[in-house]
């Protein structure tokens, strides 16, 4: 014979509420290490764009260097104008590729936006089965 909810004592009724709670919170840290992973990888994917761009950058810092040094040697010549070209076109893509990591690292971008709104919605959920 089954039990109907209205047939369930207070001690039935706590342990069925433990039981779902304990429940909810497993799955709160399923989704909480979910959501975790795919922060990390955003991270990782933006420290790759930091360092990236940081390389793109020093090269583009060394090409620069050049191109004055060929500026001073060949005073003038059409040399150094293109070495300069190139050297600002390195580190303009490298500071791009910076700018975007950077971004990609903030720390509002970081958040478990899903897990915290859940949790608010389970604790909403639990005081109200608690009244």
């Amino acid at each position: 014979m089954a039990i109907t909810t209205n047939d369930r004592s207070l001690g039935q009724m706590f342990a069925d509420l433990s039981q779902e709670a304990r429940t909810l919170i497993h799955q709160e840290l399923q989704l909480a290490k979910i959501e975790l992973t795919e922060k990390a990888s955003t991270m990782a994917r933006g420290a790759a764009f930091v360092v990236g761009g940081g390389l793109l950058a020093y090269g583009g810092l060394l090409a620069i260097v050049a191109a004055i040094v060929l500026g001073l040697i060949a005073s003038g010549l059409p040399a150094w104008a293109g070495a300069l070209l190139g050297g600002v076109v390195v580190a303009g893509t490298g500071y791009v590729l910076i700018r975007s990591g950077l971004a990609a690292l903030r720390p509002e971008q970081l958040v478990p936006r899903e897990t915290i709104e859940t949790l608010k919605e389970d604790a909403q959920w639990l005081r109200s089965q608690t009244r």
